[in-house]
């Protein structure tokens, strides 16, 4: 079983950064994702990685803004936020799949963090 802890989470005001952590229990070469739950919206995917080559796509209304990365030797996948929005808050989760390439769909993860809260206001 996978366990996965995001950390990260916090108040910002529109325009800061943000860097969200997520530390899988068990190493693995299976994709992870990170999704967001706004209130009142269904779950949306925001960024994936895969861990054999660091292949990374994004969701559209954060490309250019986020940076997926990961470090293997820590099991920990991260998520720098910049520039960021009111739109942005949300509660944000770590995924992984059993599968080795990302996928935007949230059915296709196994394994779900706790999520982490992001609030962005001034």
């Amino acid at each position: 079983q996978v366990q996965l802890q995001e950390s990260g989470g916090g108040w910002v005001q529109p325009g800061g950064s943000l860097r969200l952590s997520c530390v899988a229990s068990v190493f693995s070469e299976y994709a992870l994702g990170w999704f967001r739950r706004a209130p009142g919206k269904e779950r949306e995917f925001v960024a994936g990685i895969t861990w054999s080559d660091s292949r990374t796509r994004y969701g559209d209304s954060v490309k250019g803004r986020f940076t997926i990365s990961r470090d293997n030797a820590k099991n920990t996948v991260y998520l720098q936020m910049n520039n960021l929005k009111p739109d942005d808050t949300a509660i944000y989760y770590c995924a992984q799949r059993t599968s080795y390439s990302t996928s935007t769909y949230t059915d296709d993860y196994a394994y779900w963090g706790q999520g982490t809260q992001v609030t962005v206001s001034s």
